[in-house]
């Protein structure tokens, strides 16, 4: 007679299995949707389109020293520098344009088409949710930053002789060597987009409306660039999310320092804290309902 009472305990611990045996599957949902828009799939070609069009620019002239950015007089000696230039070149405007968008959509997104209240169905939380969301817009500018890397060497090999890489120390690299700094200087421009992830992801729980979310993130990364710019505000500048964006020179010297990586990711860390703690107050409140 105790039977009856036991069974219905059976489904609920089966369906409690699957949830503990699958802590990631929230993770792998949202770097799915990430990564099978067709947005970001466009975003992520234009951004491949950058050290495509440098090279076959530079390939056309009849001379590569005409100024422009850092490394662009070098292209015609060795492709490797492609990569450089275009990461150069990216930073200012189409890295932090891409990233505005991702993170100006993380949560807006997901409240402009109402899918919030479903994905915060228990054992989903909000810091869960708001991590996640995190995890998704940091994925992609890991990937923006490799493929711009990628794509800048292979061009690069393609269209101009390569060898070994003459760093700003003077001293010769080989393939392998160039390949771990190249690997560094990624990582070192996808952390400085991390400061910018985490204000876009604040803006995105202020409104329902991606698009709002995603210019005033966009327009807050050209500002922080132009306040770097005014030697007045020199007392400012340190404080900056984008101040460092640009210092990673010191990957491209021998031996390597870290410097500028530890002052930049402590940068980047304060505003992840700052805004994330604020994204986080926000969202903790926000009525999902609505």
């Amino acid at each position: 007679m105790s039977l009856p009472d036991t069974a219905p305990a059976l489904p609920d611990a089966a369906a409690e299995t699957p949830r503990r045996q699958r802590p990631f599957a929230l993770l792998g949902s949202e770097l799915a949707l990430v990564f099978r828009r067709r947005r970001t799939w466009a975003m992520l070609g234009a951004l491949a389109l950058v050290p495509i069009l440098i090279a076959v620019a530079v390939k056309l002239t009849t001379d590569g020293d005409d100024g422009g950015p850092a490394f662009l007089g070098d292209i015609t000696n060795n492709g490797l520098f492609v990569a450089f230039t275009a990461l150069t070149v990216s930073i200012p405007l189409f890295l932090p344009l891409t990233v505005g968008v991702v993170a100006g959509d993380t949560v807006a997104g997901e409240a402009s088409h109402g899918t919030i209240r479903y994905l915060l169905v228990a054992p989903t939380g909000r810091v869960r949710f708001i991590l996640v969301k995190f995890a998704g817009a940091v994925a992609f500018c890991l990937a923006a930053t490799l493929l711009v890397v990628l794509v800048g060497a292979a061009i690069g090999a393609v269209l101009f002789p390569i060898g070994p890489v003459t760093l700003l120390s003077g001293t010769q690299v080989g393939g392998v060597s160039y390949a771990g700094r190249a690997l560094l200087l990624a990582l070192y421009v996808a952390m400085s987009m991390l400061g910018l992830v985490a204000i876009g992801m604040f803006a995105s729980t202020l409104t329902n409306v991606p698009v709002g979310a995603m210019a005033a993130t966009v327009v807050l990364a050209g500002a922080s660039q132009v306040l770097d710019q005014l030697p007045q505000l020199d007392w400012l500048h340190p404080y900056l999310f984008s101040h460092q964006w640009l210092g990673f020179g010191d990957l491209l010297r021998d031996p390597i320092s870290f410097d500028s990586f530890g002052s930049n990711a402590l940068l980047q860390l304060g505003y992840v804290v700052v805004f994330g703690a604020l994204a986080y107050s926000r969202f903790a409140s926000k009525d999902i309902l609505s």
